[in-house]
């Protein structure tokens, strides 16, 4: 008898099919030689119906027929796929075939795709093994065919992936269906356009559009406000350094309404008084000095929503195009496996961690870097780090480099390459010391008011001696990681000054000249627009949005999406001109379109644009998966949401104010073109 290996695409069986060390002869749609089969996916084979094929009458949209809430789900296969199924099926169907290994990715898509063509082939009477790797290495592809479990162990995973598909069907064909319905010509009037546009919305995508537009108007109705800041001037034995005022015990200005935060005054006219009042005085007085060392810690590693932040705000691309370059590094078996929502190692694979590094002394960019690491012991202890936690992963660990095939980085496109070297950096910053900082902060009397500087002066490099250089570049630039320094705009409540290596010397009590002060001006700022990296990572931390504490504790780990989705999610939002991505910046808007279904989403179904809903959702999915939740619990709640909801626009009376909405976003970007 002979064992099948399915792959998910093609460059993915190719791989299994060299470890498996057997002369292949090449069929169409599959590869056999004496003891083996390859064969592959190429992705989705199989799909849900759309309703029409449960009755043909269906076809025509109608409130009549709405909820459509089918007892059971048909399946069809996709035509552009049907010749590779008909392929797939007939080998899974071999009466010489004995064992079917399972080998598309290792995760709830992965297992779907599988799933569907085993259901719609008819396997039976065949014993099926689950192969879960986390590369593509010859090594790890070996260990995952010996490790292979029954692929019984993975029903739960697969009731999650059935689940997420028919909550998204059910959800976007019963709203999308009802809120056309109701909606779409009144939209259709308000944008002036002769085009009919269907309302779609969808679990995610809506919520995420939703994002976006909550944004967007915060941006529209901020109202700029200006404040003032006092900056003194000082000077000790021909040394100057500067100060900003704060308030402080016994400031004239303590708990006074005429305060900006506690650095800076709401009108010009408090600062000059300030000035006018201190400018009569001779001197100074150092009130105190606090010297302090500070350490950074390299960042967690690389889960795939953090690098798709940072190649968004290194190389301006877009996530789905970060994605599509990390998977071709992890089909060439440079990289482990990227959709993974972890950011650390698991204790297995630190325990031979050192392969991997050993791997890159070969790898020009990084070979000193690496071989610095080597010469160390810090490799060897890194599973008693906060850079491994198994309680961390669910499916996979960090995206980390495989160390195997570096000779052929030098055939990457730039891209490719750069990301590589993104990965490659992060991963070895694990290994190195903190950076030192000394921080010296003095606190200068003028009378009763207290000004103060601070400086940060760099001791010791430490892992910021790994650069991140992209291809081609003379430019080095320092890879600092997602959320490790948070932007200062006018507004912080700190100030650097600058302050010369001499006025180390300067001791409490030390009289100080006065040079003179100045009033500088700044205004508060509205937030930032999303990029789609940072949209990315606030899908991916979604509980941080939601009010409710309990419910941010009960969701806690679960996000907008997962990693394998949320890049497509935005791709999508942008095709159907909800959104617009700016191309150089990827900086997100929403269109009029996209304002407007926000409108009507608003008014209509208004859960399905917030956090709580898609992340309470998800975690739902995750309790399927580890088998605390059953699937028919899952669909009897999924099914009396949709019902409801949809029974609730139904019968819905809302367009006059929502016409309302309409004049008033038609008019804005009127005025903006």
């Amino acid at each position: 008898m002979k064992s099948l290996f399915i792959a998910e695409k093609p460059s993915v069986a190719r791989e299994f099919a060299a470890a498996l060390h057997e002369k292949m002869s090449g069929r169409s749609g599959y590869m056999e030689s004496e003891h083996y089969v390859v064969t592959w996916c190429v992705g989705h084979l199989v799909t849900m119906s759309y309703p029409d094929k449960y009755d043909e009458s269906l076809k025509k949209w109608s409130l009549d027929t709405l909820p459509f809430l089918p007892d059971e789900f048909k399946y069809e296969i996709i035509p552009a796929a049907a010749q590779q199924f008909g392929i797939v099926k007939e080998l899974l169907c071999r009466d010489d075939v004995g064992t079917i290994f399972v080998c598309t990715d290792a995760g709830r898509e992965g297992e779907y795709i599988y799933r569907l063509v085993a259901q719609e082939a008819g396997v039976a009477g065949k014993t099926q093994k689950r192969v879960w790797i986390d590369s593509q290495t010859e090594e790890e592809i070996i260990r995952g065919i010996k490790e292979a479990r029954p692929l019984s162990d993975y029903d739960h995973l697969a009731d999650s992936a059935y689940l997420r598909a028919k909550e998204d069907y059910l959800m976007g064909i019963n709203f999308s269906r009802v809120l056309s319905l109701k909606y779409a010509y009144g939209l259709q009037q308000s944008l002036g356009s002769e085009k009919y546009r269907a309302v779609s919305v969808g679990r995610v995508m809506t919520c995420v559009l939703g994002m976006v537009v909550r944004r967007e108007r915060e941006i529209r109705d901020f109202v700029k406000k200006p404040f003032y800041r006092v900056i003194g001037s000082f000077e000790k034995d021909g040394n100057g350094y500067d100060g900003e005022w704060r308030v402080c015990d016994g400031s004239r200005y303590e708990g006074s309404p005429l305060l900006y935060k506690d650095n800076g005054f709401n009108k010009k006219e408090t600062a000059e008084e300030l000035t006018d009042t201190l400018s009569k005085e001779d001197n100074g007085i150092v009130e105190s000095i606090e010297k302090k060392k500070e350490t950074k810690n390299p960042p967690l590693l690389y889960n795939l929503a953090e690098l798709q932040n940072d190649c968004s705000k290194l190389f301006k691309i877009s996530p789905d195009q970060t994605l599509n370059v990390v998977q071709s590094l992890y089909e060439k078996r440079l990289v482990t496996y990227p959709r993974t929502d972890a950011r650390v190692l698991s204790s297995a694979v630190a325990k031979e961690i050192e392969k991997n590094i050993k791997g890159l002394a070969d790898y020009a960019p990084y070979s000193d870097a690496a071989r610095e690491v080597l010469s160390g012991s810090a490799y060897k202890g890194i599973g008693k780090t906060r850079y491994t936690n198994d309680k961390m992963i669910t499916d996979h660990y960090a995206i980390i480099p495989t160390g195997s095939a570096v000779s052929e980085t030098g055939r990457l496109k730039t891209l490719e390459a750069d990301v590589y070297r993104l990965i490659v950096s992060r991963f070895l910053s694990i290994f190195y010391p903190p950076a030192i900082y000394e921080k010296v902060t003095i606190r200068t009397k003028v009378s009763s008011e207290l000004f103060q500087t601070s400086s940060r002066a760099l001791r010791s490099e430490g892992y910021l001696k790994l650069r991140f250089v992209r291809s081609g570049s003379d430019t080095d630039e320092k890879e600092e990681g997602p959320g490790d320094e948070k932007d200062k705009d006018d507004t912080s409540d700190s100030f650097t000054g600058t302050l010369a290596e001499a006025l180390l010397s300067l001791k409490k009590g030390d009289h100080v000249d006065i040079k003179g002060f100045e009033i500088k001006e700044g205004e508060t700022k509205p937030p930032k627009r999303y990029t789609s990296g940072s949209m990315i990572l606030a899908m991916e931390n979604a509980g941080q949005l939601i009010e409710d504490e309990k419910l941010r504790a009960q969701i806690k780990g679960s996000g907008i999406g997962t990693s394998a989705t949320r890049a497509e999610i935005l791709k999508k939002l942008a095709n159907i001109e909800y959104l617009k991505i700016a191309q150089k910046t990827q900086v997100i808007y929403p269109t009029q379109m996209g304002e407007m279904v926000y409108d009507v989403v608003d008014l209509s179904i208004r859960s399905l644009l917030n956090p709580e809903l898609t992340a309470s959702w998800e975690k739902g999915l995750s309790y399927v998966a580890e088998g605390s939740v059953s699937s028919g619990e899952y669909m009897v709640k999924l099914k009396e949401f949709v019902s409801r909801h949809t029974q609730a626009v139904k019968s819905s009376d809302n367009l006059r104010e929502l016409r309302v909405r309409f004049a008033r976003t038609a008019q804005f970007y009127r005025k903006s073109r």
